[in-house]
């Protein structure tokens, strides 16, 4: 990173994993609040899943404050006028709240069952307050002209369903494969269709958010910059994004040949990460390669770059610190799923309940 560039690689898989801790929780919130009963079996391991993942990206944002001993004045010191210090206090929220969840989850007695459904419709809420927040982050930064957009926050929250949904349906089947259970096609259906609906809902919510940006005249320059001459952002967003992780995978889900065919789903799960990935970095990286507009219709040149484009690569250390995270996460999920009873025995056709 660089005087131009102070949000990089590790933020990216930072922001995926904790934007896709609030999707992966979707699942136990289809069970609790909707009555799903075919998504019950599933709402502690999402409720795990989503803990570890935002664990795993905290743990990235915690290791890039650079020095440790700065976590404690971010615990005990808060600037409520920061969208920063909102998202600590949402963080910390949503751990608790999942902690309350799963406890009336796998506690028999009657005050947990008592617990269980307001515990559901809180963290139902606070996972839309939460990813908003984290939406909002750039959504208020004014200054750089690819984030100021109120549209991001719903953006942020279609987006965390397709990255919850896609890791959920990964570590699923992964761990079915390796225990050696039973998973019906119904259950892997209705992830895959789920799946399908947000990918195409975050489709909308980027063609509504550029089509604006390119009616307002003060962001043609950064849209042509993204849309058509930012050489390496380009190609992320026309083929990270938009084809191989949105429109492949709808190809992949909706093709009718392919409808029970588990090696099509973990293609299309494992695409719509990639395409996640690759939006997360054409939004935070992009945003900032483009110059700010420090005078409005004037040119500006100086010595530190003010008024011209600049360029990023990310080290050895940033990939190894981001994929860290996803370790971490996916280590926390082993642990838990090892010394918990998560996973039911069975997920076949003939044991899911049907609404």
């Amino acid at each position: 990173m660089n005087n131009q560039v102070v949000w990089g690689m590790p933020h990216v898989f930072a922001i995926f994993l904790i934007v896709a801790a609030s999707g992966a929780a979707n699942i136990g919130s289809l069970g609790t609040v909707f009555n799903k009963k075919i998504y019950q079996p599933l709402g502690r391991l999402s409720l795990i899943v989503a803990v570890s993942l935002l664990l795993g990206g905290l743990a990235v944002l915690v290791l890039d404050l650079g020095h440790a001993d700065r976590l404690i004045i971010a615990m005990t010191y808060y600037n409520f006028k920061s969208i920063f210090a909102w998202n600590i206090l949402l963080y910390n929220g949503f751990l608790v709240i999942m902690g309350i969840y799963l406890w009336s989850m796998m506690d028999r007695r009657k005050m947990a069952k008592a617990a269980y459904k307001p515990a559901g419709y809180v963290g139902f809420v606070w996972r839309f307050i939460l990813t908003t927040g984290t939406g909002s982050i750039f959504g208020f930064l004014v200054a750089r002209q690819y984030y100021d957009a109120a549209i991001l926050a719903p953006l942020f929250i279609a987006a965390s369903y397709v990255f919850g949904t896609a890791v959920f349906t990964l570590v699923l089947i992964a761990l079915y494969k390796l225990t050696n259970r039973e998973l019906g096609n119904e259950i892997q259906n209705r992830l895959r269709y789920t799946l399908a609906i947000f990918i195409a809902l975050v489709l909308f919510f980027e063609i509504v958010r550029h089509v604006s940006n390119l009616y307002a005249t003060e962001h043609h320059g950064v849209e042509a910059y993204i849309l058509t001459g930012g050489d390496k952002i380009t190609w992320l967003f026309w083929l990270g994004q938009v084809i191989l992780g949105s429109l492949l995978p709808l190809l992949l889900i909706w093709l009718p040949s392919l409808k029970n065919n588990q090696l099509a789903l973990l293609s299309a799960a494992g695409l719509a990460i990639f395409g996640g990935i690759s939006q997360l970095y054409v939004i935070i990286v992009g945003g900032q390669l483009y110059p700010l507009v420090l005078f409005p219709n004037a040119e500006v040149e100086s010595s530190y770059y003010d008024g011209s484009s600049t360029s990023y690569s990310a080290s050895l250390p940033e990939f190894a610190l981001g994929l860290g995270g996803v370790a971490l996460s996916l280590a926390l999920v082993v642990v838990a799923v090892k010394a918990l009873r998560l996973l039911p025995e069975t997920l076949a056709d003939a044991a899911v309940a049907d609404e």
